[in-house]
């Protein structure tokens, strides 16, 4: 059977840089074609090849569609093909609906007018399609967490009838459990119905369960592809980071200290509407203690520690307490003031500072430490960086390079130096190793470990239950607002009970 879309010795360079060195790749109709590697390792290049972002003439290589090379000036031009493209960053407009966002470019046209009850109507049904019926489609796409929006974005390029090749960046980076497995059901009914799909994700479960075929990539070349049933994950690993990993979770120590933060009654409302989001919370953190936190969509984990943490989005009442004493937090800084560190789980957005470089996006939060009279101590500052990179194993060829220049999983590294370039207790890491490739994931596990070790107490916060039961010591699941069960090790800390927490049960 001949291949739907064929890649032939694809050559990208970059000022300095070779990202992509005689990469071929082929799809079949009907099949899902996994692609996996490293941050850094092309696959975004070549996706961005294979889609029209980088036009004929900036790479070396042919793209050939049904046995006929094709030449893509732009973005429309593989669209035209059937080509679309899933990016792992979302190309949605905030102030827009949910509706107007499905239909953007493509809205659905009476004689004279825009036929405003059809759009709606179709919106319905995708909304339905994708399990999100407590979604309205005049809902503005602002008002909608994360994962929501992943799978509106999902659903806008589905329903264009011309899609033939859909290609899928981390699609499920941003998902809950409940909305990966949605999702993967849907990909599994295209496949069935003769879209060929280019499916590229970390989560190598996912990999294993979802497609027919893996090709990994490593420092820009083609290192190995087979068919899924003539592989298993511990061979995709190590051609991907080309060495073993022979532990991915470090073990838990076991020296924790004694109780070091304390939350007593503690309810989050909605600034704005004065919606509750959590009621009556109660929880205690050790010091060297990793506390998990796991729930499902809409459980309310994000907003409760962002609280905790002074966002002014959130009406707060309760106690909090540090070391046995009732502290009050209006603010981040004030939170940051007295030692407890949020990292959020939206690293692109609220994280990194882009237009900054490593030096700048490490110290930021904690200048103060770096004064000198009225000016800053660079070289104080130069020395915790460079500290911060050797102890965390941030990959940079220097601290002037722009931070958005890194992989995902060294800009995660650089978030973390921020977090501890001052006088840090707690820190709360939100969904730390989302969208990050294996190697780093397994080496900010280390990382975390370590800091534990060292006696900082860490909240993680995470929706990928393997990194929760292998990582933490104790797991606080969480249903709507509340803590509905809390697993301290042992055998009793499994996944079936955990998700059965987390759904009310």
């Amino acid at each position: 059977m001949s291949a739907i879309l064929r890649a032939i010795n694809v050559t990208k360079v970059f000022p300095g840089v070779k990202a992509l060195s005689n990469v071929s790749f082929e799809l079949h109709e009907g099949k899902i074609h996994a692609l996996c590697g490293e941050n850094g390792a092309g696959k975004s290049t070549l996706i961005n090849v294979l889609s029209g972002v980088y036009p004929h003439g900036s790479y070396e290589g042919k793209i050939v569609i049904r046995d006929e090379e094709v030449v893509f000036e732009t973005v429309r031009d593989a669209t035209n093909k059937g080509i679309a493209v899933i990016h792992q960053e979302l190309n949605l407009f905030g102030e827009l609906s949910v509706m107007e966002n499905m239909f953007v470019g493509n809205e659905l046209k009476g004689r004279y007018l825009i036929n405003h009850n059809q759009m709606y109507l179709e919106c319905v049904k995708w909304l339905r399609k994708f399990k999100m019926d407590d979604v309205r489609p005049d809902t503005l796409i602002k008002k909608l967490g994360i994962g929501k929006q992943q799978l509106i974005e999902i659903a806008r390029v589905l329903r264009l009838s011309n899609v033939r090749i859909l290609i899928l960046d981390e699609p499920t980076a941003a998902l809950t459990e409940a909305e990966t497995k949605i999702l993967l059901e849907i990909l599994r009914e295209l496949r069935d119905s003769g879209i060929a799909i280019v499916y590229i994700s970390h989560k190598l479960n996912e990999v294993m369960k979802l497609a027919d075929y893996v090709t990994v990539l490593r420092d820009g070349e083609t290192v190995g592809g087979k068919n899924i049933n003539e592989i298993d994950e511990t061979e995709l690993v190590c051609l991907m980071v080309g060495r073993q990993i022979n532990e991915m979770y470090p073990p838990p120590h076991e020296n924790r200290g004694n109780v070091l933060l304390e939350v007593k009654n503690y309810s989050v409302n909605e600034h704005s509407s004065q919606k509750s989001i959590a009621a009556d919370v109660s929880f205690d953190l050790k010091k060297g203690e990793i506390l998990g936190v796991f729930g499902l969509i809409g459980a309310g984990r994000t907003e409760l520690f962002s609280s905790i943490f002074g966002s002014p989005k959130y009406l707060r009442k309760g106690r909090v307490f540090l070391d046995g004493r009732e502290i009050m937090i209006h603010s981040p800084k004030e939170a940051i003031e007295a030692g407890i560190v949020y990292c959020t789980e939206d690293r692109k957005l609220l994280g990194i500072i882009p237009t900054m470089n490593i030096k700048e996006n490490i110290t930021l939060s904690s200048l103060k430490n770096f004064r000198n009279g009225l000016f800053i101590d660079q070289n104080k500052e130069t020395v915790i960086s460079n500290e911060k990179v050797k102890s965390l194993r941030i990959k940079t060829p220097d601290l002037l390079t722009k931070i958005v220049n890194l992989s995902g999983g060294n800009q995660q590294k650089v978030i973390l130096g921020r977090s501890l370039a001052g006088k840090t207790r707690v820190l709360i890491l939100d969904e730390p190793t989302r969208g990050i490739d294996i190697g780093a994931k397994q080496e900010i596990y280390v990382i975390i470990n370590e800091l534990a070790r060292q006696g900082i107490a860490i909240i993680m916060i995470s929706s990928e239950l393997p990194e929760v039961l292998g990582l933490c010591h104790r797991v606080l699941v969480m249903h709507r607002g509340e803590i509905t069960g809390e697993f301290d090790g042992g055998k009793t800390m499994t996944q079936e009970r955990i998700l059965a927490k987390a759904a009310g049960l």
